[in-house]
């Protein structure tokens, strides 16, 4: 009998630690998503830029944890839990909590960089001022 609950109290033990590695890569999941979700979008606002031929922005509103490209009219939702930073040229930040990565119709870009992070799971997403070419890289 003692056998028994040995073996069962093991087994317990053992579908604890697989219960918490799947919630937690739920949330790797969750930033993973949510990062390539924004070079997608910025991705596209730079072919915009250069197709059209004129400015086409992503800006990011920082208190709803959205963004929204210039040329569409759909705001695009970031989990709450995500925190967002972006680092980029001084003009492109707001009074109301907004910044903008501005993509010209040369190719280039205001540039910066993007900071996504959830937990001990950070993502950064580098805008080449230069080329306007966007980087994924996990920290």
């Amino acid at each position: 009998m003692i056998e028994l609950a040995v073996v069962l109290f093991i087994m317990v033990l053992a579908f604890g630690a697989v219960g918490i590695s799947i919630s937690s890569g739920n949330d790797a999941t969750t930033i993973k998503t949510a990062a390539r979700d924004m070079i997608s979008a910025l991705r596209y606002a730079r072919g915009q830029a250069l197709m059209l031929g004129e400015e086409t922005t992503v800006t990011i509103d920082f208190g709803d944890n959205t963004y929204y490209i210039s040329t569409r009219d759909k705001v695009y939702q970031i989990p709450q839990n995500i925190q967002v930073r972006l680092v980029t040229a001084e003009s492109e930040y707001s009074q109301d909590g907004r910044a903008s990565v501005r993509f010209f119709g040369d190719g280039s870009s205001t540039g910066g960089r993007l900071t996504m992070e959830l937990d001990q799971w950070v993502w950064r997403i580098e805008i080449n001022w230069l080329t306007g070419l966007i980087d994924l890289t996990d920290a």
